[in-house]
């Protein structure tokens, strides 16, 4: 399944230099990763009852084209890599321009934390699928997990 949100963006999200900041790339990126979790049954008020968060260990992103004020744009969401029981996850978000150019790409590596022991832990039986109907990278990998 195809996931992508369109956004308007706001005053807030540029710089002096008259293109989008740095840092609201990745803002729109986490949203449209709360929003897609929500589509899948999964929203913060599940993730509160089963006392468990997503967390993030690297976020790197890569900026191709500009983003101008008063540009809407487009972010998608397809998953990079994953763990056997979906304890760790990959996942790319495409953000495009207005014009549908591709303008940054963002990739983040996660996992799951169990917000009682602070742990990472396995994602409940509630949450096995929710990366099942999410569109796949071309170079989409298994993660290994060390024993």
């Amino acid at each position: 399944m195809s996931y992508q949100v369109t956004f308007a963006t706001k005053w807030s999200d540029f710089d002096p230099n008259r293109h989008m900041r740095h840092t609201a790339y990745n803002e729109y990126a986490a949203e449209v990763r709360v929003r897609y979790f929500k589509e899948q049954n999964f929203s913060i008020d599940e993730f509160t009852k089963l006392n468990i968060g997503p967390i993030l260990f690297t976020e790197e992103t890569s900026f191709r084209k500009e983003i101008h004020i008063g540009e809407n744009i487009s972010v998608n969401i397809k998953i990079s890599g994953l763990s056997k029981n979906n304890e760790r996850w990959k996942i790319v978000h495409e953000v495009f321009n207005e014009a549908g150019k591709l303008s940054a790409v963002i990739k983040v590596y996660g996992a799951w934390i169990d917000l009682n022991t602070r742990k990472l832990t396995t994602p409940p039986k509630e949450a096995q699928d929710i990366f099942l109907n999410v569109d796949k990278t071309d170079d989409f990998e298994v993660i290994q997990l060390k024993k």
